[in-house]
């Protein structure tokens, strides 16, 4: 049997997604671990499927001007995306290659009738490249979502938040490709000195303007630099670095992260704290215990603790208070839909409003390990204030005991301060204000 090509395994992963209603990132790397392919056709597959399954809406509603209502097999159906895909979002693959390649794999996969529609459907786009810019019937949420590929219930949402030229910019900041950020290791060496060694070794590498321990680089496979194996730096978003900042430890504190693994803000805060104290290390799923553990090991890190356990049940397990409590929630993760596109397509309006109850649940149970006088920061990397603003205000209001730290803007980078609520107390970063991450973060200090 000849060994498949990029497109083959692209086809094949985008199936296995619809057929076992799971992430892309499971399923592609099930499919890359058994293909013998090589790392450029690896990364072609990746940006294949990434690129459909973030497109899809768009994708969907070019399509459905040329098969109508027509019944078409999920595989040929996924095949005609996978090649739009490319017809329209990768210059550097010629259309006719695309059409090309589609047809052979429609031949292989199906019969002649199969290939002569795919055939057909492709060419007849190419002969109407004004297709793509088309919009739907409908008010400017409704072409929103389609011109820029997001669930037109989640656009409605952020329109009424955020009005429509913000919504705008932030579907086309998800719909951007992350660029790498890593942060470096001070107890190794200065931020200058390893900007200086990345490019010595050809690696376009630039500070970063949100951490001070924040290095951008321009493509290449950061984790597999001698630098990243000898501990000089980790990979973490520019917008995630700003939680340990809002933590602000001190050396010789006492901190727990209660929802830890895989452990970035966890090392982060060790590294704050020049490696002295003690840092307990939450994760309710066993095996991500040795996510952390590694992580610390590379690093040179030796103060983190890593237990299992639920971070509901924390304040039950004698653990004592800390002066420094972070709970990194669980959330929709709708900042960080650039990344996992899937994101926005299996979430609902009903995973927010539970997973809220959740999030209020955890603040409440880990503010008993807050001691007095000390400080605990709520962080998500989603940008719905049901799962943020409203989650601070509620808790402050039943909790009299918690007021919001109005001194976070003063631990925050320049850059940031200005967006800091008037509270001074929380800050909402949008996937477009950086080009990083969505993120909120609050800060809340336990009365003395």
């Amino acid at each position: 049997m000849a060994k498949k090509g990029a497109r083959d395994i692209a086809l094949d992963v985008l199936n296995r997604v619809e057929e076992h209603k799971s992430y892309s990132n499971l399923e592609l790397r099930n499919v890359l671990d058994r293909s013998e392919i090589s790392a450029a056709d690896a990364g072609l597959v990746t940006e294949l499927v990434y690129g459909t399954i973030q497109r899809r809406l768009t994708l969907d509603f070019v399509l459905s001007q040329f098969v109508g209502g027509k019944k078409v097999q999920t595989w040929v159906r996924n095949l005609l995306l996978l090649s739009l895909y490319q017809i329209r979002f990768l210059d550097r693959i010629p259309e006719r290659a695309a059409v090309h390649e589609a047809v052979e794999i429609a031949k292989r996969r199906g019969h002649q009738g199969i290939s002569s529609m795919v055939n057909g459907v492709l060419r007849s786009v190419l002969r109407q490249p004004d297709v793509w810019e088309r919009l739907p019937k409908g008010d400017a949420a409704g072409q929103i979502a389609v011109t820029h590929s997001h669930p037109e219930w989640l656009v409605r949402q952020w329109v009424k938040l955020y009005g429509e030229d913000e919504t705008k910019a932030i579907c086309e900041a998800n719909n951007r490709a992350p660029h790498t950020s890593i942060r470096v290791n001070p107890m190794k060496i200065t931020k200058d000195e390893l900007v200086t060694n990345l490019r010595e070794e050809g690696i376009d590498a630039q500070a970063s303007v949100l951490s001070d321990q924040g290095i951008l680089l321009d493509g290449g496979h950061a984790a597999g630099t001698r630098w990243f194996k000898e501990g000089y730096y980790t990979l973490q978003d520019e917008s995630s670095m700003l939680v340990a900042s809002a933590v602000a430890p001190e050396p010789g504190m006492r901190v727990l992260d209660a929802c830890a693994a895989p452990g970035g803000k966890t090392t982060h805060l060790a590294e704050k704290m020049d490696n002295r104290g003690a840092i307990i290390a939450n994760d309710v799923h066993p095996h991500k215990r040795d996510l952390i553990v590694s992580a610390s090991k590379r690093l040179g890190i030796s103060i983190i603790e890593p237990i299992i356990g639920d971070a509901l049940d924390l304040p039950e397990k004698g653990l004592g208070t800390f002066d420094r409590v972070l709970l990194d929630a669980p959330c929709t993760g709708f900042g960080v839909i650039r990344r996992k596109p899937d994101l926005k397509w299996n979430k609902t309006p009903e995973d927010v409003r539970s997973i809220a109850q959740l999030q209020y649940q955890l603040l409440v149970s880990l503010s008993e390990l807050v001691a007095p006088g000390g400080t605990l920061v709520y962080s998500t990397c989603t940008i719905e204030p049901m799962e943020n603003q409203d989650i601070v205000r509620r808790f402050v209001d039943k909790h009299p005991d918690f007021v919001l730290d109005a001194t976070l803007r003063d631990d925050l980078p320049e850059v940031v301060r200005d967006m800091v609520d008037e509270s001074g107390a929380y800050v909402q970063i949008l996937p477009h204000h950086f080009d990083s991450d969505g993120f909120f973060i609050a800060r809340l200090r336990r009365k003395g």
